[in-house]
């Protein structure tokens, strides 16, 4: 296996060309087109927590599109043994699985992003997600044991804070939902620090002179 590293934030995802269940895909081919990414690792096919998750990973595909996401999913299984587990999938569930599963029988996608913790396992990838912008870096990362399924939720709200934060110049708050306030820079100057405090910020909400918030514009 190549040696296994983890990028960080802001980093190059690294490129990659691989099997998957809807024929050889290139991680470039989506951010070409202006599409965020959300490359998810899972330890094995046929297991109880991973299957949780590909049915509600496969419920809320419909919603990650309208954000302009291209879910994909990866683990070291053949593509033979994803063919089967998502049809096994698509019946229990009662869904359609619209996104490609990487089969990373050589592991050279899973030692890219560091996929493979053998103080958890040798060779099954963890629960890693990795969020990637349309310019091909990495934005976040979020890693899970494999006890522990994710939450679906979270990581939607993850690219539309991302999103919000890039096309404003903002940050996002703890627990920050679409249509709440935004966190807008704090000043850089004493100067700039007591016109912040000074009540004249019209719009802002100002808690104190390092922390303001205000609303976005209701998207049309």
């Amino acid at each position: 296996m190549a040696e296994s590293r983890i990028p960080r934030i802001m980093e190059p995802a690294p490129d990659f060309e691989a099997k998957s269940t809807q024929g050889l895909i290139r991680l470039s081919d989506y951010t070409s087109r202006g599409k965020w990414v959300l490359l998810f690792s899972h330890p094995a096919d046929f297991t109880p927590v991973c299957s949780t998750e590909f049915i509600e990973f496969a419920r809320s595909y419909d919603d990650f599109e309208k954000i302009n996401v291209q879910l994909i999913g990866v683990s070291i299984d053949s593509v033979y043994s994803h063919i089967a587990w998502v049809r096994d999938l698509e019946q229990l569930g009662g869904v359609q699985i619209k996104f490609p599963v990487i089969a990373d029988l050589d592991q050279k996608v899973s030692a890219a992003y560091g996929m493979v913790h053998e103080a958890a396992a040798e060779t099954a990838t963890i629960r890693a997600v990795f969020v990637i912008d349309p310019k091909s870096n990495v934005r976040a990362l979020i890693y899970y044991p494999m006890q522990l399924g994710r939450n679906i939720d979270e990581l939607f709200r993850v690219f539309q804070a991302l999103q919000a934060a890039d096309a404003n110049g903002v940050s996002c708050p703890a627990n920050w939902r679409p249509g709440q306030p935004v966190i807008v820079p704090a000043p850089a100057t004493v100067e700039d620090a007591a016109k912040r405090t000074s009540g004249s910020n019209s719009g802002l909400d100002v808690q104190s002179w390092y922390l303001a918030k205000k609303e976005l514009p209701l998207a049309k």
